[in-house]
């Protein structure tokens, strides 16, 4: 059933229908809208069943169905009754009106709706004036009635590249103390969605501004104040360090496990001693155990971590490969190629965590040289050219021709 035919039923009973939310956002930004969402005021929920029978009824704690795909809210009110992201008593009726269910809403900017039949946008709290200025603000006190929101807000910061009003920074201060009420699935899904914007370290300083870091990302929280080797590291401490390899990473690729494992790389540093300061030697051992604690808190997928843990262990010597051994290099190669980052992941995080100037740099190709050596000399080539049987002996002579062959890459193409 097209939209318009939905709108005009209702309005026929003295309804109204509102296109509402990031739909309304997004077209007024000039991006494509993937998903649409629209409010029903002026009829019951009853009523609202009796004209549409296909509805399909979703909602659990309030009404919302489903038309063809597309979702319809009756409007509503929401009143806080406890701690935490679920405990709210929802008020739903034909008397509510467009403006109190966009009261409810957590920013401005979402705080917007079109009316379906006239085009009109019902902008009751200045949402387009805060687009028009890239500013992210709270749409009333409600706001301090979901402490998800504290998460929400950093995200919209990340991909959307707008800055966060003070006063609004002051309210998700001021949930802090409730965010562990929060699943680790939720918390999980907003991470996910800032690690998929082209500027992911924007979540991070939102929730650094608001004081909020320490809570469900202690082990980045730990980063501020490490400082590093000034001639190494001009940016600053570690946490400024790791939150442009993470932006980087994300100009290089769309892969969030690649991305996770440049977020989690110099985990280590949080954690050396002041004393040792501004050196970090071990840090990339001791890195391996907390991108394990911080997994375990957010609901890390287990592939990510694997990813991140390989990252943590192995980025020095990535960053060092070509001034390493053959017999190390090769070590090097088969350990990352056998891990769930691969060689080209982890090459990603290497030119991140090297990345000086304005282009990437272009030295390092271990990735290059280990699949040559991978291809060329593996169980198969053993065993066709000679006459091993013994499994040790098997991998020890593996060794030793690729160790061969690295040598005659050197030579040959100086690459190294």
């Amino acid at each position: 059933m097209d939209i318009f035919e939905i709108a005009n039923k209702i309005k026929q009973y003295g309804g109204n229908l509102y296109l509402v939310g990031g739909a309304v956002r997004d077209k007024l930004l000039g991006k494509e809208v993937h998903d649409e969402d629209y409010c029903v005021t002026g009829i019951s929920s009853k009523k609202f069943k009796d004209l549409f029978p296909e509805a399909y009824h979703r909602g659990k704690l309030f009404e919302v169905y489903d038309i063809e795909g597309k979702e319809f809210a009756m409007a509503r009110k929401e009143k806080k009754n406890g701690k935490g992201h679920k405990e709210f008593e929802i008020e739903t009726g034909e008397n509510i009106t467009i403006e109190e269910d966009l009261k409810r809403r957590d920013i401005t900017i979402n705080s917007i709706a079109q009316e379906v039949l006239t085009g009109n946008l019902i902008d009751p709290f200045n949402g387009i004036k805060d687009i028009e200025n890239k500013r992210i603000r709270a749409t009333s006190n409600a706001f301090l009635e979901d402490p998800l929101r504290v998460y929400r807000i950093a995200r919209f910061s990340a991909s959307l590249n707008f800055e966060v009003e003070d006063n609004t920074i002051k309210m998700m201060k001021k949930l802090k103390n409730e965010l562990n009420t929060l699943s680790k699935e939720r918390v999980f899904t907003e991470f996910r969605k800032a690690l998929a914007t082209s500027k992911p370290s924007k979540f991070f300083d939102i929730l650094r501004k608001a004081d909020v870091l320490d809570v469900h990302f202690k082990e980045i929280y730990d980063l501020i104040g490490s400082t590093q080797p000034e001639k190494y590291h001009p940016e600053g401490d570690s946490y400024n360090h790791t939150m442009i390899v993470v932006d980087r990473s994300a100009i290089l690729t769309n892969k969030l496990e690649i991305r996770f494992s440049a977020l989690v790389h110099d985990l280590g540093k949080g954690i050396t001693p002041k004393e040792m300061l501004p050196h970090h030697y071990g840090h990339d051992e001791k890195g391996v155990k907390l991108v394990g604690e911080l997994a375990k808190r957010l609901g890390i997928p287990k592939a990510w971590i694997k990813c991140g843990k390989i990252a943590a262990k192995e980025h020095m010597r990535g960053g060092i490969f070509n001034k390493m051994t053959p017999a190390k290099q090769v070590d090097f190669i088969t350990r990352v190629s056998k891990s769930m980052l691969g060689l080209n992941g982890m090459k990603i995080v290497v030119m991140c965590d090297k990345w000086r100037g304005e282009n990437p740099p272009n030295d390092i190709k271990f990735d290059v040289i280990g699949k040559e050596i991978l291809e060329k000399v593996n169980g198969r080539y053993i065993k066709q050219n000679y006459n091993v049987k013994d499994e040790k002996q098997i991998g020890e002579l593996l060794r030793n021709k690729r160790i061969e062959l690295i040598k005659s890459i050197e030579n040959r193409n100086k690459l190294i």
